[in-house]
């Protein structure tokens, strides 16, 4: 009798198992990394099937391609010069203006355990892929492959493009483009979480109230194939001066700092008086500044204070920004070093300017940390006047980050 009372419970507790709905598994964020960069994901992991079908599989040749000839022609190169020029940098790097461009972050300055990306751009979100309606995961890569078309091409995003082309579909913001980079950098990412910024620069995580005036933002951790985990804050902030003023941005980065600094492709912002306080920042708080003539004018650089290394050729700024071309700098990069790679509005190599400034110590030595290494040739041809054109081909209509 016991036995069978048994028997008759075991099997009301299997058929009440079998009742209940199967959880579906999750794939992991680094999985979806790679899934969106057109990599295969672990062998069981729930998108693992999805790359049978036939956008993804056109998707991964597609960014095979593209990925393929931008390391060749651009990222290779820049992390040769960046051995070249760059001793020690530091642990934390900014990058404002930067939208999601993790990608050059990278390549500029690999040796950074900190990464901080700001600009306008929301973070955004990335769907479960495996619950996206029939069509929607081709719709997906298709925008994440329209919206990274320009700095795959330019070396810069165009934004008006890019945010267009995230809001059409399933996935919004920085955030896909930022799994893209990432896998296809050759990273491993570890967790991605939102993260908030008070007034006083205060971090707040998983939920916690920031007050009012808080910064939006994103924390991704993430290794490399030495297995060292790394961190990359992207915050969507206003980085005029009554935006710096209104947050804790830059007292947060203040926390994170001495750091080394990126300005690429800044619509030249920060040559107005509307971003003054950002530019100080930069200035008062970076060990060596890479950028190119969109970002701090020369004239703000105190020659006590900083020593010089450009590279490439200065043509001036493209015809989108009159009132911007600076003499000083024209005179600077007479004797430029040549350079093999190209950044930019004047993305095409024999016209990039790149200007390496490294911070002195007191005693007026460079720092022991940011010291460039190469004496310079001499000096090229004068440099002409601001074009209209890019080589052959008008430059991409485009708006700046913070529009």
């Amino acid at each position: 009798m016991l036995r069978s009372v048994r028997m008759a419970t075991l099997v009301t507790v299997m058929l009440f198992a079998a009742a209940l709905p199967v959880r579906a598994q999750t794939a992991s964020v680094d999985d979806t990394a790679k899934f969106l960069a057109g990599m295969m994901p672990s062998a069981d992991s729930p998108l693992t099937p999805l790359t049978g079908e036939a956008a993804w599989q056109r998707h991964a040749k597609f960014f095979d391609t593209a990925f393929g000839q931008l390391e060749q022609r651009q990222m290779s190169r820049i992390r040769a010069w960046a051995d070249s020029n760059l001793a020690a940098p530091k642990p934390t790097m900014f990058y404002m203006f930067s939208g999601p461009d993790f990608l050059y972050a990278n390549a500029f300055y690999s040796k950074a355990s900190t990464y901080v990306l700001s600009a306008l751009e929301p973070v955004g979100s990335v769907p479960d892929l495996t619950k996206l309606p029939r069509g929607g995961v081709a719709s997906a890569l298709h925008n994440v492959e329209r919206s990274l078309g320009s700095i795959l091409s330019f070396s810069f995003f165009i934004t008006k493009d890019m945010k267009t082309d995230l809001q059409a579909g399933q996935m919004s913001g920085t955030l896909p483009v930022l799994y893209v980079f990432l896998a296809r950098s050759g990273m491993t990412v570890k967790s991605v979480g939102l993260v908030s910024l008070d007034d006083k620069g205060a971090a707040y995580f998983a939920g916690e109230n920031p007050g009012p005036n808080a910064v939006r933002g994103v924390r991704i951790i993430f290794a490399g194939s030495d297995g060292q985990e790394k961190t990359l804050y992207y915050f969507s902030t206003d980085l005029s001066n009554s935006g710096v003023k209104a947050s804790g941005f830059l007292k947060f980065c203040e926390t994170l700092g001495p750091g080394n600094s990126l300005i690429k492709s800044a619509s030249y912002l920060l040559h107005s008086g509307n971003f003054t306080t950002v530019r100080n920042f930069l200035l008062n708080n970076s060990a060596t500044i890479i950028q190119d003539d969109s970002g701090i004018p020369l004239a703000y650089y105190s020659a006590k204070k900083w020593r010089f290394f450009p590279f490439g050729r200065y043509l001036g700024p493209i015809d989108k920004f009159p009132g911007t071309y600076q003499p000083s700098y024209a005179e600077l990069f007479r004797r430029a070093q040549p350079i093999d790679f190209g950044i930019g509005y004047r993305w095409r190599t024999h016209e990039t300017n790149v200007l390496l400034s490294v911070r002195l110590a007191d005693d007026g030595s460079p720092a022991i940390d940011a010291a460039a290494s190469a004496a310079a040739p001499p000096a090229p041809p004068p440099p002409r006047r601001p074009r209209a054109f890019i080589g052959s081909r008008p430059l991409p209509d485009f708006w700046p980050f913070w529009r």
